[in-house]
C-alpha cells in the first residue's frame, strides 16, 4: 500500500468517513447488509484531507499521463473535488447529474464540453460502477472522449471491473477495500479473521 493511500485511509477513518462493524449491522439503501460505511461527501469539511485528495488526483493524472481539456464532477459529491482539481490544473469543469433535468433546459450537464474535449471524471465512490457509467454516457453523448474516471475510493468489487471493461473506460481510484482491510489490521482495529470476513463479504456481492 503506497503512503499516499494509507494517508487518505487514515484521514476517512478519523473523520468517521469511512466506519467498519465486522457484524455487518449496516443497512445501505438497497438493503444490503454492510460491514462498512462509507460517506466521503464530509470530505470537503476537513482542508487537509481534501487538498490530499486533490492532490492525489494530481499525481494519477501525471502518472497515467491522461489527456484533460474538460474535469467533470458527478452530482453531486463529485462536484467539489472535481472544482478543486480542475483549479490546480487551471482547467475548466462542469458537472453531470444521474439523468436530466425535468424543468428549464433539461440539462443533464451544466457547463461546456466542446466536441472532442477531453475528460476526467470525478467520482466520490465506486461500487458496481452503475452511477459513473451512465455519467460517462452523458459525457460521450455530448461529443467528449473520457480519459478516465478517477474516485477516491473503491470496494473493489469484480462487477465493476467487469462493467468499466465493457464500457472500454480505464478508472483509477486513491484507495480500496483491500487496502482498507490491510490498515484496520495495521491499526489493530480489526482481527485478522475479521478482515478475512469483510474480504468474504466483498466477495458475495461480486
Amino acid at each position: 500500500m503506497s503512503q499516499q493511500a494509507e494517508q487518505i485511509l487514515s484521514g476517512l477513518i478519523e473523520i468517521n468517513a469511512i466506519q467498519i462493524k465486522p457484524d455487518r449491522s449496516f443497512t445501505w439503501t438497497s438493503g444490503i447488509k454492510s460491514p462498512i460505511y462509507c460517506d466521503n461527501r464530509l470530505t470537503i469539511s476537513y482542508p487537509d484531507l481534501r487538498n490530499q485528495i486533490a492532490e492525489g488526483f494530481t499525481e494519477v493524472i501525471a502518472e497515467k499521463e491522461l489527456t484533460v481539456d474538460v474535469v467533470a464532477g458527478c452530482a453531486t459529491a463529485g462536484i467539489p473535488h472535481a472544482t478543486l482539481l480542475a483549479d490546480r490544473l487551471n482547467k475548466p469543469t462542469v458537472y453531470v447529474r444521474g439523468k436530466a433535468k425535468e424543468h428549464g433546459q433539461g440539462n443533464q450537464i451544466e457547463g461546456v464540453i466542446k466536441p472532442g474535449d477531453s475528460v476526467v471524471i470525478i467520482e466520490d465512490l465506486i461500487s458496481t460502477g452503475g452511477s459513473v457509467l451512465s455519467v460517462v454516457k452523458a459525457v460521450e453523448e455530448a461529443g467528449g472522449v473520457v480519459s478516465a474516471v478517477l474516485a477516491i475510493f473503491s470496494y473493489g468489487l469484480e462487477k465493476a471491473s467487469y462493467a468499466f471493461r465493457e464500457a472500454g473506460v480505464p478508472y483509477y481510484t486513491l484507495a480500496n477495500f483491500d487496502q482498507l482491510a490491510e490498515l484496520l489490521i495495521k491499526r489493530n482495529e480489526i482481527t485478522e479473521q475479521e478482515a478475512r470476513s469483510l474480504l468474504e463479504w466483498r466477495a458475495e456481492l461480486g
